[in-house]
């Protein structure tokens, strides 16, 4: 049996995700029983902002200071816009505009949809410093590589996001940016000695400091600088935090990911992360599979950690005192933040119809139109010239609490084009070194099947030397010279060649496919049809 007292308190400092659209009764028993609040994800939210802001009232009834948090950078992570793409710029958008001003609107944009929505807390911005081109989980998600770069567009959007009344939580300490795994799915090393975390991971970290942040989020990563124990669990970094002014609530990344799952496990690991200075610990996505492949439910995974922490407190293992410091600073920053006004108007608005005739549409609106033509670049010269548009991605799958699985560039295409969408695997992508006849390899086998009057459109986001998507172009641009890259990863060097015309865009988003589709309608004759057809090649998608 577990104290009512030792619950309440260990309720205080949990941050659970849940299942659907509605809130589960399981979860709403917890609110009244004093749980910090919840996390959205894109499986919660409709694209009906009112129906949002319905479920957060709800939630607020049982708890009024009630911690709500989401996901929301712009550009490729976006919740709040999970069924269409972000309309929001990204942060290496933002890096390579380098308008500090302009970050500071978007931070200010993001507070105000995440208001009506009924949040208060936006997990971002991102201040993690790419150092590691092949970085699977930062890439386009950081607003660069450089300290200094990252370190004044941090500052930028934590002011814009609190000043329009909405909890910044910079992310992921102390730096994500030159891992070569992803933390959702494996446990990352940085092999950097102090010096150079101090010198080129750090930096962004104190420039949110000195901004005013109200949280900082830990990675899941191992320093050996700071011993063998990943962050999130480890006192040294954390320390180190605190003892570079920071005073506000310091949050895990969700105890979810196989870094801690499939190591410590999430109740062991909350455990461990309060001891070592965490405040609140978010447990995570339960839509997300994870190591237990489904066997589990959003209740499940909360009571797993819920009733490791009472038990650790009821034991002695965990010192009461730790969880009620923790706790006081997360209803400090819950009374700091709830409740905010809702506005009448929808944050996301409502898209225009498309013009049926229009052969070179303005598709990009809102405030930062202007910013994403300018952001968004042709290298070459578009030859397309076409009514229909096939379109190979040949990107790898990420993991979905990166990116969903949504296309906005097959939506936005298909309405000017018609559309056929081919999701090209790695066996397409890299033929068989030991097959009979590499050259008849099944990439060139499938683009011989497209009808000759159709547009080209590849779709990559690793385009460095000798990478599987390079090669990739290589061999299409034999078979279709006329075809024309979208790279939504991180940007190419300035001196480095592609057989075919690159758009080089920084962001798998709804702004970035709105763009490239006026940039090809520019190109194109006409659009007389639009449709889209989602075929999957099953040998290896």
């Amino acid at each position: 049996m577990i104290d009512p007292d030792v619950a309440r308190l260990v309720r205080g400092v949990l941050w659970p995700g849940f299942l659907g659209r509605t809130a589960p009764d399981w979860l709403l028993r917890e609110l009244d029983g004093g749980l910090a609040g919840v996390v959205y994800f894109g499986q919660n939210l409709s694209s009906d902002p009112a129906e949002v802001a319905a479920l957060s009232a709800e939630l607020r009834e049982h708890r009024p200071e009630i911690l709500i948090g989401v996901d929301e950078e712009g550009g490729n992570v976006s919740r709040l816009e999970a069924q269409t793409g972000s309309t929001l710029p990204g942060h290496a958008q933002l890096g390579a505009l380098d308008d500090v001003e302009t970050t500071h609107a978007v931070g200010a944009a993001l507070a105000e949809r995440l208001r009506a929505a009924g949040a208060n807390v936006d997990l971002g911005p991102v201040a993690d410093v790419n150092t590691n081109p092949a970085n699977p989980v930062i890439g386009v998600r950081s607003f660069g590589p450089t300290a200094d770069l990252v370190s004044r567009h941090v500052a930028a959007m934590v002011d814009g996001l609190q000043t329009g009344g909405v909890a910044a939580c910079v992310k992921h300490y102390p730096g994500h940016g030159d891992t070569a795994s992803d933390s959702h799915l494996d446990l990352p090393r940085i092999d950097l000695d102090l010096a150079e975390l101090e010198a080129e991971h750090l930096p962004p970290f104190d420039a949110a400091i000195a901004a005013g942040v109200a949280s900082v989020m830990t990675a899941h990563i191992v320093v050996p600088a700071f011993g063998d124990a990943p962050a999130t669990l480890n006192p040294i970094p954390l320390r180190r935090l605190r003892e570079s002014g920071f005073d506000g609530v310091i949050i895990s990344d969700a105890l979810d990911m196989a870094a801690i799952r499939s190591t410590t496990g999430s109740g062991r690991g909350a455990v461990l992360a309060l001891e070592a200075g965490v405040d609140l610990l978010c447990i995570g996505n339960p839509s997300n599979l994870g190591p237990k492949q489904g066997a589990t439910t959003d209740e499940d995974d909360y009571l797993e950690v819920f009733e490791a922490v009472c038990a650790a407190v009821a034991a002695g293992e965990l010192d009461r005192a730790i969880v009620e410091r923790a706790a006081a600073r997360v209803a400090w920053l819950a009374r700091s933040v709830s409740p905010p006004p809702v506005p009448e108007r929808s944050p996301v608005p409502e898209r225009p119809p498309v013009p049926e005739r229009s052969p070179v549409p303005e598709l990009v609106e809102g405030r930062f139109a202007d910013a994403i033509r300018r952001i968004v670049r042709v290298r070459g010269e578009i030859a397309t010239a076409a009514s229909s548009i096939t379109l190979v991605d040949l990107r790898d799958r990420p993991t979905f609490a990166v990116a969903s699985a949504h296309d906005p560039f097959a939506e936005s295409l298909a309405e000017r084009f018609d559309v056929t969408r081919l999701a090209a695997g790695p066996s397409l992508r890299t033929p068989d070194p030991d097959a009979q006849a590499p050259a008849s390899d099944e990439l060139t086998l499938l683009l011989e099947t497209i009808p000759a009057d159709d547009g080209v459109v590849l779709l990559a986001d690793r385009l460095g030397d000798d990478t599987p998507q390079r090669l990739a172009v290589d061999r299409v641009a034999l078979v279709r010279p006329d075809a024309v890259v979208v790279s939504v990863g991180l940007p190419l060097a300035e001196d480095a060649v592609l057989p075919l015309p690159v758009i080089d865009t920084l962001a798998a988003s709804r702004a970035s496919a709105d763009r490239v589709t006026e940039l090809l309608a520019a190109a194109s004759t006409a659009a007389p049809t639009h449709h889209l057809h989602d075929q999957r090649h099953r040998n290896g998608s």
